[in-house]
């Protein structure tokens, strides 16, 4: 089983259960077209794939862009100035403006799906066709976006608060633990001293080589004597 599965990766390029949702996609996709067409509405789904293509790439995409670029440049930068910019890499601030974009291009994508009942530019034949109103379908849609909006920003309030639990202190270092008082600065000195112990050690065999040597009666210093 698994040779097979290893051959169909190396043929198809994935796994196979990605082949068998795509086939099963278009599977779905052949039977509304099906459907559409034996229901005589394929000029109806035809002008809306084209109005929805052409309003898309060519009116929304670069209105919602340009939008999302001035939303961007508009937001303030939460580090506290110029004061701490040296900590802004140690201390990086969660980004506010996926939590914007989500709820809001949800909710666009809402707007676009639902518009005549929202607008109420279809009531008439809602009403006709269901014998409902089209009344509560904006009310309806304003709830689920503001439900949406706080949402996400219940979760921007979490990612503030566990960034905040994590951020290092402004002069960078991390307080040591356990070290702190007249036990921590003992336990320092005498490492720092065990440090320089072996140092001593060493010059102190140095100081002893170069000791004067006395003789028959002369004493000489090796220290005059210097290689060139």
């Amino acid at each position: 089983m698994t040779r097979v599965i290893a051959r169909i990766r190396r043929w198809y390029g994935a796994h196979p259960l990605h082949l068998l949702a795509l086939l099963a996609a278009f599977a779905l996709a052949g039977y509304a077209v099906r459907a559409v067409v034996a229901a005589g509405q394929w000029q109806v789904y035809a002008l809306w794939f084209l109005v929805a293509i052409v309003g898309h790439d060519l009116l929304l995409f670069p209105l919602y862009s340009l939008a999302d670029l001035s939303l961007r440049r508009l937001l303030p930068w939460r580090e506290g100035g110029a004061s701490t910019a040296p900590n802004r890499m140690a201390n990086p601030q969660p980004p506010v403006i996926n939590h914007l974009r989500v709820p809001a291009g949800l909710s666009l994508l809402l707007l676009l799906v639902w518009f005549p009942l929202i607008l109420r530019l279809s009531s008439s034949a809602y009403h006709r066709a269901s014998g409902l109103t089209a009344t509560p379908y904006l009310w309806r849609w304003l709830a689920v976006t503001g439900v949406m909006f706080l949402a996400s920003a219940v979760g921007y309030a979490l990612r503030l608060r566990h960034a905040a639990a994590t951020r290092t202190p402004p002069n960078g270092h991390k307080p040591e633990s356990g070290l702190s008082g007249d036990r921590g600065r003992r336990l320092r000195s005498e490492a720092a001293s065990a440090t320089r112990r072996p140092r001593t050690a060493v010059s102190g065999v140095r100081r002893r080589a170069v000791r004067p040597l006395t003789i028959s009666g002369a004493t000489i210093n090796p220290r005059e004597f210097r290689s060139e």
